[in-house]
């Protein structure tokens, strides 16, 4: 009877050594770190593999160290120049410090979340809509610039915003597709009138050339009548040069 005693003890101590051993034994991957408090005050950083902590003294928690994609939800936002949108954005950031990640902040995922919503709505209010359509690489940058440094107190590194997509009202759809073809007409009315400008600048030459050389207007108007016969047409309408009148008026109007 006491023989059985004795070995349920060690039975009962060898179980609590064991689950001591296994409390003390942690496993942190290679993106991860483990902050480590040990009653209550902050005692250092683990880095990855086996780690061993005192069990019961030390508490050790676990922090993402890889970049994180959050996408930000639409946002109601009016423009500087007054017009209403709805935007949303995809927010690049990472723990860089993982003890100031927990102990600044409560939850360091749900104020960057909220810090990316606030901001966008800040500093797409200062713009007008076109700066926000034509520079938006720029806004990315300064959304990037802003959220780094509030964010860098709590360990969080932003890396980039892109702003993702712009919901116009159907009124402000319906003016910006008729801006869009005005200024096509009127490119295509400018190019138009270049090409007119161009040609006749090209025929003025070429009549100064002509005119210069009497043979030439001849060999033209031969040019022409060649052209005009290979299209097998009934009909040829074939102008006829002044010059070659001005012989028999002259003579008319001597015999007057």
């Amino acid at each position: 009877m006491f023989g059985l005693g004795i070995g349920f003890f060690w039975i009962i101590a060898l179980a609590f050594v064991v689950i001591i051993i296994a409390a003390s034994i942690r496993i942190l991957l290679e993106y991860e770190r483990g902050v480590v408090f040990r009653l209550g005050r902050f005692a250092g950083v683990k880095g990855p593999g086996l780690k061993f902590i005192i069990p019961i003294v030390d508490q050790m928690t676990k922090v993402n160290m890889r970049t994180i994609a959050m996408d930000v939800p639409p946002q109601d936002i009016i423009t500087r120049d007054n017009v209403s949108i709805q935007v949303n954005a995809v927010l690049y950031f990472r723990v860089v410090k993982p003890e100031k990640a927990l102990i600044e902040v409560d939850n360091y995922l749900y104020a960057t979340s909220q810090l990316a919503q606030t901001s966008l709505r800040s500093v797409l209010g200062q713009v007008e809509l076109d700066d926000l359509l034509g520079q938006r690489e720029k806004i990315n940058h300064n959304l990037q610039e802003i959220l780094d440094r509030q964010t860098d107190p709590w360990g969080v590194k932003v890396s980039n915003v892109e702003v993702k997509h712009v919901d116009l009202p159907k009124e402000m759809q319906r003016a910006m597709a008729r801006q869009a073809e005005a200024e096509r007409e009127r490119r295509a009315k400018v190019i138009h009138a270049e090409g007119e400008f161009q040609a006749s600048s090209t025929l003025a030459k070429a009549a100064k050339q002509i005119s210069a050389e009497p043979g030439a207007l001849q060999l033209r108007f031969l040019q022409t009548m060649t052209e005009i016969a290979a299209e097998k047409n009934s009909t040829i309408l074939f102008p006829m040069p002044l010059d070659l009148l001005k012989p028999f008026l002259a003579e008319d109007k001597e015999r007057k």
